[in-house]
């Protein structure tokens, strides 16, 4: 149980890659407080983690807004005592079209949820882990915060720019037992890929999978172990760092 002494948040936590760090965590001992928009969605998947034994706590809000990641920060702490772990995972894909075709209001919503968000955890997350005496934080960025795409103008530019603001605050905290790191993962089978997947039409997944030289998709759950590894003791010389877990995309 290597996090039996923690307390996380997890943003994202209602589906896909968050949902799944979420459940590892609470299997590994952490005491997690879930946030996401959907208050029934949270519930059910607190419900969940309790009936497998773990301890969890789920708060409603929306990452975009800086008072309601204050509130979550605040809940976390009045709730189990204390926060010193932290995965900024929550985001959304934005407009699949070319840079010119782009809406300003897209871009701008984009920008907010990728990148502003985790901004405003890192700003409420950092005095909770200082007050805890340290503690670990990864931020989800993507293989589009290391190379480029033609039709994903606003994700890329805030998956870029989440890479920067990470090794910012990792320089800025190291001193002070604070680690910052991000993953980046490939195309990992999430529910929305697969979303994605029905609009873009048959033999899509197989398209994607086949962008990876390991010749597959990912898993939510070789993600989270990912994730875990940076937050856990394990990992207590990297910070600033950028963990890939796509496969080999970057690398041909």
């Amino acid at each position: 149980m290597p996090f039996i002494d923690d307390v996380a948040l997890v943003t994202g936590a209602s589906s896909g890659i968050g949902r799944e760090t979420a459940i590892e965590l609470a299997k590994a001992g952490a005491k997690v407080v879930l946030m996401a928009r959907s208050k029934a969605i949270l519930e059910e998947l607190a419900d969940q983690i309790t009936a497998e034994g773990g301890v969890v706590a789920a708060f409603a809000g929306d990452v975009g807004k800086p008072e309601d990641v204050k509130a979550a920060v605040e809940f976390a702490e009045q709730t189990y005592g204390k926060l010193n772990k932290a995965f900024n995972n929550a985001g959304i894909q934005g407009p699949q079209v070319p840079l010119a075709d782009v809406e300003v209001d897209d871009y701008l919503t984009t920008i907010n949820t990728n990148l502003n968000s985790v901004f405003f955890c890192l700003k409420y997350e950092i005095p909770a882990l200082l007050r805890a005496g340290g503690g670990s934080i990864v931020n989800t960025s993507s293989i589009l915060g290391l190379v480029a795409n033609d039709h994903a103008a606003a994700y890329t530019a805030s998956k870029f720019g989440l890479v920067g603001l990470t090794k910012s605050a990792a320089v800025s905290y190291a001193a002070q037992n604070i680690r910052v790191n991000a993953v980046h993962p490939g195309c990992i089978l999430t529910p929305l890929l697969e979303e994605l997947a029905e609009v873009q039409g048959e033999g899509t997944l197989k398209k994607m999978a086949s962008m990876h030289p390991v010749g597959r998709l990912g898993t939510m759950q070789e993600v989270a172990k990912a994730v875990l590894w940076l937050l856990s003791d394990d990992s207590s010389f990297t910070t600033g760092s950028s963990l890939l877990v796509e496969g080999g995309f970057t690398a041909v």
